[in-house]
């Protein structure tokens, strides 16, 4: 299961660029602390609801706030960037994990960086053999890595919740892209720089006495809901992307966006994606409000283990 929910993840360090380079001229207002966004007005009978989620947390910081479950309730559908529902689709994307033409982590390091990868690797990654990993693409690869990593007892995904949440209340799932569009943006960004980029980021595990300490922050930025924080800190380290940013992020921030302008008058829905495609100027809060929609902060107040 682990491996299906990060098959239609663009890793979070592949979100090479920095949030400062996101403001052409005048940025737009800082956004309040929230995770849940009201969308209305422009001719919407009601109004759908925008969530900003984590695909990878440690399972005692996934909590669904009861504004979330209302959310649901009061809407028709709920929609992710993909189906999770359609496990059929999900299944045969189990076949484009690995690089093409039988291409493997050897083919694209030196030996020298290879065996540090390859050490790396069998020391802290439990899901898979290496023998296996290496043939994965290499972005894929970076995000099993994340995960592995993480200090907690068990992972989960956000999304899992809220799909359990939906679907308890009958809820139809539907999915703003396709797996196999996600999975394409892996094979639109040469393998040996996504290669490049898993060394990187192993190198900086390696090299640093406080690992991990960078993500725990990340962590820490979306328990307290600080969007302006998370996405600041998810942009802002450059693993080589950079010239990829407009498809990692931009892009399909601008394609969700046009498909919600016939969705959400269609019917009222609920979105959850990942809460780094919120903010900023080219996020898709200040992209629906540009379309005249209004986009409201809702208080999500969480009860956890962890103190919020």
């Amino acid at each position: 299961m682990k491996i299906l929910r990060l098959i239609y993840l663009i890793p979070l360090l592949a979100l090479g660029c920095s949030a400062s380079k996101q403001f052409s001229q005048q940025p737009p207002a800082p956004l309040e602390k929230s995770l849940l966004w009201e969308i209305s007005g422009k001719g919407l009978e009601k109004p759908s609801y925008l969530f900003g989620t984590m695909h990878i947390i440690c399972e005692d910081d996934a909590v669904l706030s009861d504004s979330l479950k209302e959310a649901i309730q009061n809407t028709e559908r709920v929609y992710f960037e993909v189906d999770m529902d359609n496990l059929m689709e999900m299944l045969l994307m189990m076949t484009k994990i690995k690089m093409k033409n039988d291409t493997t982590l050897a083919d694209l390091l030196n030996k020298e960086d290879y065996e540090k990868v390859k050490n790396y690797v069998e020391n802290h990654n439990g899901l898979i053999p290496f023998s296996e990993f290496e043939k994965y693409k290499p972005l894929l690869a970076s995000s099993l890595l994340m995960e592995a990593g993480l200090d907690c007892g068990s992972t989960v995904a956000m999304e899992q919740l809220i799909m359990q949440e939906a679907k308890s209340k009958r809820k139809r799932i539907e999915g703003l892209e396709t797996m196999n569009y996600q999975v394409s943006i892996f094979d639109s960004i040469p393998y040996r720089l996504q290669a490049g980029q898993l060394l990187k980021y192993i190198q900086s595990q390696d090299e640093r006495s406080d690992a991990g300490k960078e993500f725990n922050e990340m962590m820490d930025a979306y328990r307290t809901q600080d969007i302006e924080k998370l996405g600041t800190f998810i942009t802002k380290s450059d693993y080589g992307l950079m010239q990829y940013e407009d498809m990692l992020l931009y892009h399909r921030n601008r394609n969700w966006v046009a498909k919600l302008k016939t969705i959400m008058h269609d019917r009222p829905v609920t979105i959850a994606v990942g809460a780094g495609h919120l903010p900023g100027e080219k996020g898709v809060i200040n992209l629906l409000r540009k379309e005249g929609y209004s986009v409201r902060a809702v208080n999500n107040k969480l009860t956890s283990k962890r103190v919020i």
